[in-house]
């Protein structure tokens, strides 16, 4: 299976438990792996035929700024749906960060692979 890798998303977003994290926009950075068979699509040369990754992308921004999550669990799991469930995906790998919220280190976060199956 091929991949369309999304690489360093950088987003701003409400996340978070904290009180100052429930106001405060903060960056939170995405990766994705999107796996697809793209031989359709490099044969006919035609967008029609590819995944949309523009369209991808622009649906993960609005997702980002219109929620207001507590965990990254909740966000990660939601972004890996959407994906799958709205775009028809196989198999997708999402990964969320937070790069401010641990005063030593350069970010944390949770990284998922998710299939077509688990959302069925």
């Amino acid at each position: 299976m091929d991949k369309i890798i999304i690489r360093d998303l950088l987003l701003r977003g409400i996340i978070g438990i904290n009180p100052d994290e429930r106001v405060k926009l903060q960056d939170i950075l995405i990766n994705m792996v999107i796996w697809a068979d793209i031989r359709k699509a490099a044969a006919s040369d035609a967008i029609e035929d590819a995944v949309d990754y523009k369209s991808i992308t622009k649906r993960v921004i609005q997702h980002v700024e219109e929620s207001s999550d507590f965990l990254v669990e909740r966000l990660v799991t939601d972004l890996a749906r959407l994906v799958i469930t709205e775009f028809g995906v196989e198999r997708v790998m999402v990964r969320v960060e937070k790069p401010t919220a641990l005063r030593f280190a350069e970010s944390v976060g949770i990284e998922i692979e998710r299939t077509r199956a688990d959302f069925e």
